[in-house]
């Protein structure tokens, strides 16, 4: 088993805490290895490659002011008076199992932001894990919410039939406080890691945040629940992992459990490393693909602090549900054979049908109608053989009603090629971005010769190349023929330069 704290560790551990922590080593200045990739004012989406320090410092760097402004105004009032308790809770070093690479990269973003200017509130590294641990500090503190998400997930004979050929898919909701800090900073971080035992992957969440509330890599998706039935706490010095780096623990290993693959037993083997149980009650579901077997393709844990401290619901479980289906909302189910099921459970089983032809948009209807809550703040879709993923995030209306994007994986988690957004003229304007079927180019300045477009998708790959006068101070470019994805547009001449990233939608 990884990650498990042998005695000698345990001792030393508040040590590494202290250091990293209250003393908040510096890491050496650098150049940011992060890139804005889509900015909607209200949602980013980054990528960072590197070691843990190189890529918590672009983190901080390219993010700091959002960071800032989460923890500021979300973070810390909701813990209120009880802040200092909840940040002597993480530096203690017996609460909370919290694996050094975090430890270090919580640091690198407050370098990060320093560096960059966007610290105004002389955050350190203990608000950045304090953060991070959020709920599993409210399990402590008896400050658990009812508030919570839903998840279903499909393969085999439920998606046979379907554009997705008997291959897993997971549709999920995240449902949340309709907070204005968070609904102001929804953000993606693209992880791609220079550590040979790490691999690629992303975090859906806000800015922030280290862990992995919703994140997948090219195999693998994970979506944290809150057990809102269960009403036990946490107990003090039990070593909990907390829940979020948990996850990620089990999305950015290469192959956790060490068994030669990568799937849903993962994420069971980092849940068990933490063997007594977690701070608060969570249901957390998994979902893999490339494998024909039910219990390595979806998995969902029901996890708590006492006994039993860990339940796994496969689709062996008589769950109501028919078919190679799993449905998750913020209920037990196995834990205690409680089969406590909510509306939005119940919901689902009435209209799921047979649990068959649940291709994309199927499943994307089927929670849309039937698994909807007004506090709808994110919702995603993730089908990994089809490299695919879908998101949509709540600014005035809930989350399940407004325009998603359509994302591709290989292009988003892949592509290793990086290009700076340079500009010969800064006024030159662009808009919109997301962008449907035109993109607007104006106060391009004069050019003695014509200007050339290029289109380069994630890949690297021009795939559409146009010409247009010198003369000309705008442009229309039409990409309503373009599959949905991020581009890069290059407009070019030999005597001036401009590119900028789209994500097409």
């Amino acid at each position: 088993m990884k990650n498990n704290l042998n005695p000698i560790t345990r001792k030393i551990f508040p040590v590494l805490i202290a250091l990293f922590l209250f003393l908040n080593l510096p890491i050496k200045a650098q150049n940011p290895q992060g890139e804005i990739l889509f900015d909607s004012l209200d949602f980013k989406i980054i990528r960072v490659w590197g070691t843990h320090a190189e890529r918590g410092y672009a983190y901080g760097y390219i993010s700091g002011s959002q960071i800032n402004s989460v923890i500021s105004n979300y973070i810390k009032p909701v813990f209120g008076t009880y802040y200092t308790n909840a940040r002597n809770l993480v530096m203690a070093g017996t609460h909370f199992q919290i694996d050094e690479n975090y430890l270090i990269e919580s640091s690198a973003i407050i370098e990060g932001m320093n560096a960059s200017g966007n610290n105004p509130a002389a955050l350190d590294a203990t608000d950045i894990l304090v953060g991070n641990c959020m709920l599993d500090i409210q399990g402590m503190m008896g400050m658990n919410s009812g508030l919570g998400c839903s998840s279903l997930m499909s393969w085999g004979d439920a998606t046979s039939g379907t554009g997705l050929n008997a291959e897993a898919i997971v549709t999920r909701h995240l449902d949340w406080y309709s907070n204005s800090t968070l609904l102001n900073n929804h953000l993606l971080v693209v992880h791609q890691p220079s550590e040979q035992n790490e691999q690629n992957w992303m975090m859906v969440g806000f800015a922030g945040m280290l862990g992995a509330l919703s994140g997948v890599n090219n195999q693998m998706g994970l979506f944290q629940h809150v057990m809102g039935d269960y009403n036990g706490s946490g107990q003090q010095n039990k070593n909990y992992k907390p829940v979020w780096l948990a996850m990620r623990q089990a999305l950015e290993q290469i192959d956790y459990n060490n068994d030669g693959y990568n799937n849903v037993l993962d994420a069971k083997q980092s849940f068990d490393d933490s063997p007594n149980g977690f701070a608060a009650g969570y249901l957390i579901s998994a979902l893999a693909g490339g494998t024909s077997i039910d219990s390595l393709t979806a998995l969902v844990s029901e996890l708590a602090p006492s006994l039993p401290t860990h339940v796994y619901r496969t689709n062996n479980y008589p769950d109501s549900i028919p078919g190679d289906n799993l449905y998750s909302a913020n209920n037990q189910i196995a834990r205690n054979n409680l089969m406590h099921f909510c509306n939005r459970y119940n919901a689902i089983r009435n209209h799921i049908g047979d649990g068959t032809l649940l291709g994309v948009e199927e499943s994307w209807e089927l929670m849309r109608d039937w698994s909807h809550q007004s506090n709808n703040i994110q919702v995603m879709q993730f089908a990994p053989a089809q490299h695919h993923f879908r998101i949509g995030v709540k600014k005035t209306q809930p989350a399940y009603l407004v325009d998603f994007i359509d994302l591709d994986l290989n292009e988003l988690l892949n592509t290793t090629t990086t290009v700076s957004q340079i500009s010969s003229n800064p006024a030159i304007i662009f808009y919109p971005n997301p962008v449907k079927d035109q993109i607007n180019f104006e106060n391009l300045p004069p050019s003695s010769s014509p200007y050339e477009v290029l289109i380069v998708n994630g890949n690297g790959l021009i795939v559409e190349e146009i010409e247009f006068s010198g003369r000309q101070s705008a442009y229309e470019l039409q990409i309503s023929h373009l599959k949905k994805g991020i581009y890069l547009i290059k407009i070019q001449s030999p005597d001036h330069v401009f590119q900028q990233k789209i994500v097409k939608y």
